[in-house]
């Protein structure tokens, strides 16, 4: 079987299996987010935190209880690496330096997980499980939390409560997050991903020969970040590592995970609404972007473009061999679309054309499908723009689901589609001005392409890193931490503002000049306008980049 067609099937297997999990797993989200009744554990938490789960909140309310619950994590997990060495299973290891726990705390938090260190060799056991594990699953229940009650805001009308995020956080956290990951733990576990709490240094033979590591809680720790679509790994090799990843089927797994509720989330909204058509919509346009953006990647790698890979016959530098050219373009793929982060190869050993890819997956504001909740708010709102370009070109008043878009909305929406592009490239900009683009280990267009990498997955809150750039430094930390943070929280807030607006809006109803917005002519549409935006944004950036490489 030729390497392209084992690539196909293998995308065409991730493909059937999204689709038969799409219905029941999003309808037992949709169970989750509507149900009124409350859990015995669930009821000894909200009595803990001093929470009336019966209490609406509007949306300046819910934006604060995310935003207070945000610092506060910071904060604590600031503490807790700068007071590493006084901690139980510390393992010896010495504090974190402040800037770089400023970073990781950021990183965390903001469901990012960039990493600028090796994981084995600069946090404790403790630190990684009760500090980064944790926000693995409470910073990917807040993105499901806000998502949510921005489908509240086109389902509610006449009132200005979105639901109440503490009840949001927590039964997210109790009822998806945890049941499917200590089921997928159990999976990889099966496959040979190890899970101990070995404080020494352990030698385990590999299939290349004798490696020595440091043990640690590496199955359960990698599921959380597959499924909480986070790239923080136990190692520095993150993904690629033969402990985390051990062969091909286990590399479909974590893809698997990476897509689960991404993929599922629109069955939430449409089910919200009261019309699962509106979610077949949606979702239907995160698989044209996302299959598109697979098989460009795939194809750039295969092809092998540049004049060593087109010496040799392939583009395997930076690519681990049990899992060839097409799982790891795949992977890449899959990586990027989603805020995941996690890699099982090096991005910047890819082609030209094939980094621009992961460049480009990012930069559509990572909708298709995008981070968990973050995929699927951010997709409602360039459909809230499609839908206001399309009333500009008929002469008419706007309508998304029974909901008018006016002035307001439209201000909303375009606030959060210009957060991420201005800190991408006013980041970028700042980093050659003031010269802190030299440490970059290459020249040229594949050094812009490395210093616009990373600031592109810092502001997405995506995590990957292109590699082949020191970003180890006070003044990288620091600025990377900052667009982490923006990236994360002003989106969030106008995403908010948006709901509480459409919340408060009395159902318009359907008419002859209403635009369906259930129909492959708006699929096709907001695929158009989200890949224009981009362009539109980008292209110069990327003309200097990528594109003048691959040229």
């Amino acid at each position: 079987m030729s390497a392209t067609t084992a690539g196909a099937l293998f995308v065409l297997s991730l493909v059937a299996a999204l689709v038969v999990v799409h219905r029941p797993f999003g309808d037992h989200l949709h169970r989750v987010v509507a149900g009124t009744r409350h859990s015995r554990v669930e009821r000894g938490i909200y009595r803990l935190v001093g929470v009336d789960p019966a209490a609406g909140q509007t949306w300046g309310v819910y934006a604060r209880a995310v935003l207070a619950f945000s610092a506060v994590s910071i904060l604590f997990l600031y503490a807790f690496q700068r007071w590493q060495d006084h901690l139980w299973l510390s393992l010896g290891l010495d504090p974190v330096v402040a800037h770089g726990a400023w970073n990781t705390a950021v990183s965390f938090v903001t469901n990012t997980n960039w990493q600028w260190y090796s994981g084995e060799s600069t946090m404790g056991h403790l630190v990684q499980m009760a500090g980064l594990a944790v926000q693995n699953f409470v910073s990917a229940a807040v993105g499901i939390a806000v998502a949510v009650a921005l489908v509240r805001g086109f389902a509610r009308s006449r009132t200005g409560e979105l639901g109440n995020f503490w009840v949001d956080l927590t039964r997210i956290t109790l009822r998806v997050l945890l049941p499917v990951a200590v089921l997928g733990a159990l999976v990889l576990m099966a496959g040979g991903v190890v899970q101990n709490l070995s404080g020494g240094t352990e030698v385990a033979t590999l299939t290349g020969g004798t490696q020595t590591v440091t043990g640690g809680p590496v199955a359960s720790q990698e599921v959380i970040k597959e499924l909480g679509t986070n790239g923080g790994g136990f190692y520095n090799a993150n993904s690629a590592h033969p402990f985390e990843n051990p062969s091909p089927w286990t590399n479909w797994i974590e893809i698997f995970l990476i897509l689960l509720i991404p993929f599922s989330l629109p069955r939430v909204f449409g089910r919200m609404v009261g019309q699962t058509r509106q979610g077949h919509a949606i979702v239907a346009v995160m698989a044209v972007l996302a299959l598109a953006s697979v098989t460009l990647t795939n194809v750039f790698e295969l092809a092998a473009g540049g004049t060593v890979p087109q010496a040799v016959g392939a583009a395997m530098e930076g690519k681990e061999v049990r899992f060839d050219v097409s799982n790891s373009a795949t992977f890449a793929a899959a990586t990027t679309l989603t805020s995941t982060g996690a890699v099982n190869s090096f991005h910047d050993s890819y082609t030209a054309l094939g980094g621009m890819m992961t460049l480009g997956n990012m930069m559509l504001g990572e909708v298709a499908p995008g981070g968990v909740g973050a995929g699927l708010y951010g997709m409602l709102v360039l459909a809230v723009i499609t839908v206001f370009v399309a009333g500009l070109m008929v002469g008419r008043s706007p309508e998304y689901v029974g909901k008018r878009i006016g002035s307001r909305e439209i201000r909303f929406a375009s606030l959060y589609f210009l957060v991420t592009p201005a800190l991408v490239l006013i980041g970028t900009a700042t980093a050659f001005a003031t010269g802190n683009h030299a440490t970059a280990l290459n020249v040229g267009p594949h050094a812009l392409t490395e210093v616009l990498y990373a600031f592109t997955s810092a502001s997405n809150n995506n995590g990957s890193a292109f590699a082949g750039i020191t970003v180890s430094t006070p003044w990288w930390n620091t600025a990377l931490g900052l667009c982490m943070l923006l990236g994360r929280f002003l989106p969030i807030i106008f995403v908010l503002a948006l709901a509480g607006s459409l919340a408060r809006q009395r159902p318009v109803p359907a008419s002859e000049g209403t635009l369906p917005t259930h129909r492959p002519l708006f699929v096709a549409m907001v695929a158009g306008v989200t890949v224009i935006l981009v362009a539109l944004t980008f292209l110069p950036a990327l003309a200097l980049g990528p594109l003048a490489e691959g040229l």
